[in-house]
């Protein structure tokens, strides 16, 4: 079953949502991008209880063979399996939500009232599918399409 570039993300996500849920996971992300001259398929996976390089070698090796069979892909690729991280892209509106009350960095494609990058404390999604933020003296509400990306922040300084 071979895929376009588009399709390829949605062939893989098919087949490892069912395979990360089995495992314990949840499947954060899948991505298929082009670095260098090398394509490389990153699946991201997290669980409640953080993962380990353990966690990832157990869905990598379990995967891989599943891609094998079901060949979404043409060419050669390099399968990456990884955690978020703390500092972890939000790109869904379940990611959002999951990550509410957590500190954020919002970047804007155009700037708002002077400013492309805004940090606070995300509030998750308004009934219109806004992004709320807390910063500086108040609340603010983005629209999806201004935001160019809103990635969580982790303060390595805190003693914590």
């Amino acid at each position: 079953m071979k895929k376009n570039n588009g399709g390829v993300v949605g062939a893989v996500r098919a087949i490892a949502e069912p395979l990360a849920d089995e495992l314990g996971y949840i499947l954060w992300d899948v991505e298929y991008v082009k670095v260098g001259a090398e394509m490389y398929l990153r699946i991201t996976i997290d669980s409640e209880d953080g993962i380990t390089i353990d966690d990832c070698e157990k869905m990598h090796r379990a995967i891989d063979p599943l891609l094998d069979e079901a060949d979404p892909i043409e060419g050669a690729y390099h399968l990456e399996v990884s955690s978020p991280g703390l500092e972890r892209e939000l790109k869904e509106d379940w990611q959002i939500e999951a990550c509410s009350g957590w500190d954020v960095e919002l970047r804007l494609y155009a700037p708002v009232d002077g400013a492309k990058s805004y940090l606070g404390v995300l509030e998750g999604l308004d009934g219109d599918g806004n992004v709320v933020l807390s910063c500086g003296a108040g609340t603010r509400t983005f629209a999806r399409a201004a935001i160019a990306s809103l990635k969580t922040r982790y303060d390595f300084d805190s003693e914590n």
